[in-house]
């Protein structure tokens, strides 16, 4: 109980919010509604910060050193502008209808996704470079010893770029990212790889399209023969949004139309709460959900929480 405990407070350190330079941004150019989303979000964030600057401002002894009181200032507040970046989630209920050698079909699976942007603007077109990681455990919990029996580590730099050439189109942005991605193992069972993709990210209403597509990063060393064959090229996702409830379907397949035809497919659900809390359901089947059984078929449900979607 401890462990999960220890777990659900890393994932609450990441509170979804935005800076104020993005909002004063979509107000120059025009797109009032994005700023005064953002503004709002800005808002709920500062209600939580002022009482720990109050903090700061009437109990921590000040010093004549400005910058020392800076530092000081940014640990109370805990303003480092670190954000959510995918779903952060907690899902103690996870079953794989295949039996597997070795390990029990029901386990924990939890995912801790942050992002941090590192400078604005630089190249002139309004983009945003972020440095991300991300992080997804499987944890067999209901064995005796409860060991951990897969993570999956993706840090990542990325570029932003808004599309602005025209208000109302589908396309709303675009991104380039170089990511590794690895297991931590050694030996036989070590997997890891690196990537190059573009993302595109689309709206329609309020379905939200992302497509990716990827290439991998020669390496003399292949962890992961064939990843191509099981993990394919790119892969689609499609967000549909009503009222407090956000329906996605990650899809993804190697175009190959013959036997050796491979895919996954996830769907994932979640509803509010409270704030900043969801309840999370989460189908998945196929290939490739984690880089240890990327040649392995899953068909597995999950539930659980969500503290950022």
């Amino acid at each position: 109980m401890k462990k999960i405990l220890y777990y659900i407070l890393i994932c609450l350190t990441f509170i979804n919010a935005n800076t104020l330079k993005e909002a004063q941004q979509l107000e120059k150019e025009g797109k009032y509604k994005e700023a005064n989303s953002l503004y709002k979000t800005l808002l709920k964030h500062d209600k939580i910060t002022k009482k720990q600057l109050d903090f700061f401002e009437n109990k921590i002894d000040k010093f004549d050193d400005k910058e020392t009181n800076l530092t000081i200032k940014q640990i109370i507040s805990s303003s480092f502008e670190i954000f959510p970046y995918k779903d952060n989630y907690f899902l103690p209920f996870t079953y794989d209808l295949n039996e597997k050698k070795g390990r029990e079909q029901g386990e924990a699976k939890f995912q801790i996704s942050f992002k941090k942007p590192i400078t604005y603007n630089f190249f002139g077109l309004n983009e945003t470079i972020n440095i991300a990681y991300s992080q997804t455990s499987y944890w067999q919990i209901y064995k005796e010893s409860a060991p951990f029996r897969e993570t999956n580590y993706k840090p990542e730099i990325y570029v932003l770029f808004p599309y602005a050439k025209l208000e109302h189109t589908a396309l709303k942005a675009y991104k380039i990212s170089l990511m590794h991605e690895s297991n931590g193992r050694e030996n036989e069972t070590s997997r890891s790889w690196n990537r190059v993709y573009i993302e595109g990210f689309f709206q329609v209403s309020k379905v939200f399209i992302s497509a990716k597509a990827w290439t991998r990063i020669p390496d003399k060393k292949d962890d992961n023969p064939h990843i191509y064959k099981y993990y394919g090229y790119g892969e689609i996702e499609i967000a549909h949004i009503y009222r407090d409830n956000i329906y996605k379907l990650r899809l993804r397949n190697n175009l190959r139309f013959n036997k050796d035809n491979k895919g996954f497919i996830e769907f994932n659900y979640s509803f509010a709460m409270r704030k900043n809390s969801f309840a999370y359901m989460q189908i998945s089947s196929g290939y490739a959900e984690s880089l240890i059984d990327y040649d392995k078929e899953i068909n597995r449900i999950s539930l659980g929480i969500s503290l950022s979607r």
